[in-house]
């Protein structure tokens, strides 16, 4: 099968598609074919060494395919079964994909392939990232990269149940915020006092999905620490006590069937901004790592 793999730590250059075996069906795990699979700015930093691992590898975390063998001792998931799932592996901008069965959903039959291989890290993120700050209904919740993927999606829960959000992105995309019902904001000199403008009772939490300087615009705002989440600014978490919640903290098949729910009904919008073949993976990170699309960008093998 064709797979990505990079074989040294560095920028998007040492990414190849490379022939490889196609997994073994091992015990309680099922063979997908990919039918498509999401790219994360997170799989930039593993890429670039900076948690290490083993050489060569492979890369990918989202995806959704057609189950094509089942191991041993699996119940519930089923040949030529549509699913939606996630690897631990760095293995899902492949053809196939092995995983344990516990690590799929079937897909919704109304959510497109696009949307369904690009979503769990976007979808599992979020919904963490929401309960790491315990909104209720009525408060001021500021988003940052509120139009990304993650920032989308965390955008439309809080909306949902009523949250008031204060939504940081650039003006290209605050008409799409806008009609998820959030307050756009442009980032950049002079937001906080344009937050302060618009939250005039004040803010009760912040998420950031964009960098460090959020979590320290959160301190500014008088939002407690806790409070405030971030899913990429991890050390300036550590040293003002915000959190930083993530996929792992909400990665169960209950979750991420839920969420898929939401999308395939409609409640939520998550865009796909592009799709490319493998073997433009390196132009697809290109796009990605510019930092300013709205909604995914997936792969299709």
């Amino acid at each position: 099968m064709r797979a990505v793999r990079f074989d040294e730590w560095g920028d998007r250059s040492v990414l190849h598609v490379a022939e490889v075996p196609v997994p073994a069906v091992e015990p309680g795990r099922v063979l997908v074919r990919v039918r498509a699979a999401g790219i994360n700015p997170g799989e930039s930093a593993i890429r670039q060494g900076a948690f290490g691992g083993d050489l060569p590898s492979g890369q990918g975390t989202d995806f959704a395919g057609i189950v094509v063998a089942v191991g041993e001792g699996v119940d519930g998931v089923d040949e030529r079964e549509e699913v939606m799932g996630w690897s631990w592996d760095r293995a899902s901008q492949a053809e196939y994909v092995s995983v344990p069965a516990e690590q799929v959903v079937q897909k919704p039959r109304l959510l497109d392939w696009s949307v369904a291989g690009g979503f769990d890290v976007v979808a599992t993120t979020a919904a963490a990232a929401v309960r790491a700050v315990d909104p209720r209904p009525g408060e001021t919740v500021v988003v940052s990269g509120a139009a990304g993927g993650v920032g989308g999606f965390v955008t439309q829960l809080l909306t949902n149940e009523g949250v008031d959000v204060i939504a940081v992105a650039s003006e290209a995309n605050h008409e799409w915020l806008a009609s998820k019902r959030a307050r756009p904001v442009a980032y950049g000199d002079g937001l906080q006092e344009r937050i302060q403008e618009l939250a005039t009772n004040g803010v009760d939490a912040l998420i950031d999905t964009h960098g460090e300087e959020y979590v320290r615009l959160g301190i500014a705002l008088g939002i407690p620490a806790d409070r405030i989440e971030t899913i990429i600014a991890f050390e300036a978490a550590g040293e003002v006590g915000a959190k930083a919640s993530g996929s792992t903290d909400t990665a169960d098949p209950e979750i991420l069937g839920a969420l898929a729910n939401m999308v395939a009904e409609g409640a939520i919008e998550l865009p796909v901004a592009a799709t490319y073949p493998l073997e433009r993976v390196q132009d697809a990170y290109e796009e990605l790592e510019q930092g300013h699309t709205r909604g995914k960008i997936v792969l299709v093998p």
